[in-house]
């Protein structure tokens, strides 16, 4: 379990630890598109609502999708702040290393902002300031559990000195 953890964390290399902080940005991006919008994620989010709530009225339906729309917001947030915390814990830069709470945060406000300005500009979308506090509270989310994850590693591992005795 411990080398799991460790490799989930460390990785083999720069590449394998920035290409999913990446690919979040570019997912939240995506999902700011039309691509994104509630008529669209009603393709696959609504059929499913109506087979778990059979006897929901359309009222109904339409509350439970606009939940799941924002809890989405927190879970790809924490997504994006967790491969964040990752890529910057592990950095070679001692700078952010040394931050890469408060860095990782930092780029959360950036994306939560340019995200919910970009919605501003496209018909089939609405920018929400409420949108950019849940996208800061998935982040906080993220970066927590993360923080979790790196005490329960380092509380995990034993240093030893050169004849194997633990100190």
């Amino acid at each position: 379990m411990k080398g799991l953890l460790e490799r989930l964390i460390y990785g083999h290399g720069r590449l394998s630890r920035y290409v999913p902080f990446l690919l979040a940005v570019m997912m939240i991006f995506y999902l700011s598109s039309g691509d994104g919008s509630m008529s669209n994620t009603s393709r696959f989010i609504r059929p499913l609502l109506e087979f778990l709530f059979p006897g929901a009225d359309e009222a109904t339906l339409n509350v439970y999708h606009a939940f799941i729309r924002k809890l989405a917001h927190v879970g790809v947030y924490a997504v994006l702040a967790i491969t964040g915390s990752r890529a910057f814990f592990t950095s070679s830069k001692s700078f952010i290393k040394s931050f890469w709470g408060p860095a990782v945060f930092i780029v959360v406000i950036a994306v939560a902002s340019s995200d919910e300005f970009n919605q501003t500009l496209d018909p089939t979308r609405t920018g929400s300031l409420f949108d950019v506090f849940l996208d800061l509270a998935g982040g906080l989310l993220g970066i927590g559990l993360f923080a979790l994850l790196i005490r329960r590693v380092s509380g995990s591992f034993v240093d030893t000195n050169t004849t194997g005795e633990q100190t």
